[in-house]
This record gives structure tokens, C-alpha cells and sequence, in this order.
């Protein structure tokens, strides 16, 4: 059965600014050069592509009160986060070309704000190799692409966890469902257990399948639920992806990755979407952006058979 889609708007943002690698700066570029807006197009989204935010050079400093570039990175976030609730509010669907992951605090403080003036429940898919929960007290490396879910639920400065507003954190906990995880920092452990994060880290996927884990993932969202799924290309395993700057091994295979691009498609729910940490410096002649844009298709119905 074919479904529909709401339009899409590609916003790129050009920046490695949370990272501890340069060149995720470039991913936007790759992912277009990869064909992204046309293989929408050709499976009929109608897509806008709104060209790349602008925003501060990465000055490539060491951290201070433990954070890399923190004004760097609220400028970033906060241009995106305006850019996202603008598509938003007009109806159709923000689809973030990142630059590295730190930019997930703009794009979702953006969606849950949206959430809170439609009335609306938010769901959160973290597809990542990291759960990305330090904060200043914790972090090995200051680099703030460490520590946007932490920022979301409320731990962290408050030019993050107040950038979309209100005296709330944008997310609680039982709101974000983290898919692939398997690299988490010691103490991170500890603050993840402590804020009982969802985690269906590589062990349980190995021990209980990937088609298990979607159904708990996906486990009441309805009609009225924003499903937001960020896509960190470091997800997949490196075999496959190499074009990342934090390669982390045993991530899903391929055909792992397709099952949970389908399963959230059959869904029908996706309002928002980021994709981020492709690093074409590190890829192999943009293999990595080819097979990101593959998976993309798949969230937009993709699929080998007509199901219903």
C-alpha cells in the first residue's frame, strides 16, 4: 500500500563544531552529492531543499569550564532550531543534513516545542553507537556531540537545555528510545542508569533480534504521536560505514539497519529527522553517504515487496 508523505525540507548545517574530528563539516555536501533530494523525489516527497544555515568558524580550542566551542555551539543549534520550527509550522517535515551530532539538540528542541503547541506526544529514536549522556562533570573530551540527549533531558548549560524555551527540559527520559549503543564512557554508565534511559544497546540486539527490539521501541506510538528519529551514521557498523569519525565496531549490518529504517516507515509516524556524523574525509569515494541515503529511502517506504 503506498503512503503518503509530508513534504520535506533538507536543511543543512555545515559544521563539525561538537566534534572531536574535522570533516563531519562537509557531510551535508556528500549527503547531496549522494543523490539524497532526488531518491526522495523519485518516490514521490515533494522536496525543498533549503539550502546550509550559517554560523561560526570552528575555532578548534581546548575545552573551558568543560566544554569545546560552547558559544560556537549554541549559535549552530540555536540558527537550527529556528529553522526547523519554521518548517514545522508550515507543515512539512525538517529533514537535518548534519555536520556532527551536538546538532540534535536545535533540531529536537525545535520538534518537542512544536509537540507542546500542537499537543502532540514526541517520541525520540537515537540510532547511535553512543548514547551520548555526558555532561561537563563527566566528559573524557569536553566535546559537546558527546552529550546532546544529557542537554535534551535538562543536564547541561542552560543556553542548551533552555534553547527551546519554557522553564522544561525538551525531553524526559521515557521519551527517547537508544538503538545500537556500544561505546558508553564510565561514569556516563553510571548518569544512564541513574536517569533510566532506554538503551537497547548491541547486546540485546544480538541476544533478542532486531525485530524485537522495534516492536519495544516503537511500543505506543499511535496517531498522535511526533516520531523523531536521529541517525547517527556511526550507527552501522564500520564494515559498511566507514566514513565516521568515531568508528565503533560491532554495529548492525546491513540488512539489521534496513529492518529498523522499514519498521519505523511502517510506522507512519516520522515528522522529523536528522542525519548526521557522515564524514567524507574518512569515507571511501562517499560509499558511506551512498549507503546513509539508501537507509533514508527505506524510512520513506522503500521496500522489496508492496506490503500492506
Amino acid at each position: 500500500m503506498a503512503r503518503s508523505y509530508l513534504p520535506v525540507s533538507l536543511i543543512g548545517v555545515p559544521t563539525d563544531i561538537g566534534a572531536g574530528h574535522r570533516g563531519s563539516s562537509l557531510g551535508p555536501e556528500a549527503l547531496r552529492i549522494a543523490g539524497l533530494a532526488e531518491a526522495l523525489t523519485g518516490r514521490g516527497v515533494d522536496v525543498r531543499d533549503c539550502g546550509n544555515l550559517a554560523g561560526p568558524a570552528n575555532p578548534w580550542q581546548s575545552p573551558v569550564d568543560g566544554y569545546r566551542h560552547l558559544e560556537q555551539v549554541v549559535a549552530w543549534n540555536s540558527a537550527l532550531m529556528e529553522a526547523s520550527l519554521r518548517e514545522l509550522r508550515d507543515g512539512r517535515m525538517p529533514v537535518m543534513l548534519g555536520g556532527d551530532h551536538c546538532l540534535a539538540v536545535g533540531s529536537i528542541s525545535a520538534v518537542a516545542r512544536h509537540c507542546r503547541e500542537t499537543g502532540r506526544k514526541l517520541r525520540v529514536l537515537w540510532l547511535d553507537a553512543h548514547s551520548d549522556f555526558n555532561t561537563r562533570a563527566i566528559t573524557p573530551s569536553g566535546n559537546v556531540h558527546g552529550m546532546p540527549v544529557a542537554c535534551l533531558c535538562g543536564l547541561g548549560p542552560d543556553a542548551l537545555t533552555r534553547l527551546g524555551g519554557g522553564d522544561a527540559p525538551a525531553l524526559q527520559p521515557d521519551q527517547i528510545r537508544q538503538i545500537g549503543i556500544r561505546s558508553v564512557d564510565p561514569d556516563e554508565k553510571r548518569l544512564v542508569r541513574q536517569h533510566g534511559l532506554d538503551i537497547y544497546d548491541m547486546r540485546y540486539i544480538d541476544e533478542v533480534g532486531m525485530k524485537r527490539v522495534m516492536v519495544e521501541a516503537l511500543d505506543g506510538v499511535d496517531a498522535d504521536t511526533h516520531l523523531h528519529v536521529s541517525f547517527d551514521v556511526d550507527f552501522l557498523d564500520p564494515g559498511i560505514a566507514p566514513g565516521v569519525g568515531t568508528v565503533v565496531p560491532g554495529g548492525p549490518n546491513y540488512r539489521e539497519a534496513q529492518l529498523v529504517m522499514e519498521m519505523i516507515a511502517d510506522t507512519g509516524r516520522m515528522g522529523s529527522l536528522d542525519i548526521v556524523e557522515l564524514n567524507p574525509v574518512l569515507d571511501n569515494h562517499n560509499a558511506t553517504g551512498q549507503l546513509a541515503v539508501d537507509l533514508v529511502e527505506s524510512l520513506f517506504g522503500k521496500s522489496t515487496l508492496m506490503r500492506d
